[in-house]
């Protein structure tokens, strides 16, 4: 009797101990198939969702100048201060003077010694091209001597440049925004006013 219960009990207890074996094998294999932190990757998700979360495309500089400040551009304008003035007739310093510079020719006059990879750029300073300057001076001209590392923020940029355009002896009308910008709205309404029913018409006349 005691060697039957002897070997019921040994039996149960390789039979436990077989189990957490297996409970421990089976654990580690699905462990090492499961994706990190139990997400599956489904392709094309996290870049569709990176793109909504991100910034929204910069619109052209106009339309940012249509509302800019020339007052808060000159505190933006605090950060070029270390190597410009705006005066008029004011001295170049480690960069060239920079009054009445919308219109000049890009890179060149002044007495100042421009990089070859700013004064080959050609045409004149208008407000697209010195915001893409302002933007990044490396990326607009390659090579540049300017050390500055750029303004981000269109809106920093847009009041600078309105700022800077009044330095001049004769400042441009600022450009009004583009008019792509306003369409969508105008083709919203359009799109309401022709849904909703014309006051008084297509009602039933009352019986008589």
């Amino acid at each position: 009797m005691d060697d039957r219960a002897n070997t019921i009990a040994g039996w149960a207890l390789a039979g436990g101990i077989a189990a957490l074996g297996l409970s421990i094998l089976s654990g580690g294999y699905f462990k090492g198939e499961r994706p990190e932190k139990m997400g599956y990757v489904v392709e094309g998700v996290e870049e569709e969702g990176a793109a909504a979360g991100g910034a929204a495309a910069e619109k052209p500089i106009a339309f940012y100048l249509a509302s800019a400040d020339p007052a808060k551009g000159a505190e933006v304008f605090k950060k070029c201060a270390a190597c410009h003035n705006a005066t008029k007739g004011g001295p170049n310093a480690l960069g060239p003077n920079l009054w009445g510079l919308l219109g000049e020719p890009i890179g060149k006059g002044k007495g100042f010694a421009f990089s070859d990879a700013l004064s080959g750029k050609g045409g004149v300073w208008e407000w697209q091209n010195l915001s893409d300057w302002l933007k990044s001076p490396k990326a607009f001209a390659p090579g540049t001597k300017m050390t500055f590392a750029g303004l981000s923020k269109p809106e920093d940029r847009a009041n600078l440049i309105a700022y800077l355009n009044q330095q001049s002896d004769a400042p441009k009308p600022l450009p009004a925004a583009p008019a792509e910008e306003a369409a969508p709205a105008a083709e919203g309404a359009a799109a309401d006013n022709a849904a909703a029913p014309a006051e008084g018409g297509n009602e039933a006349a009352p019986a008589q």
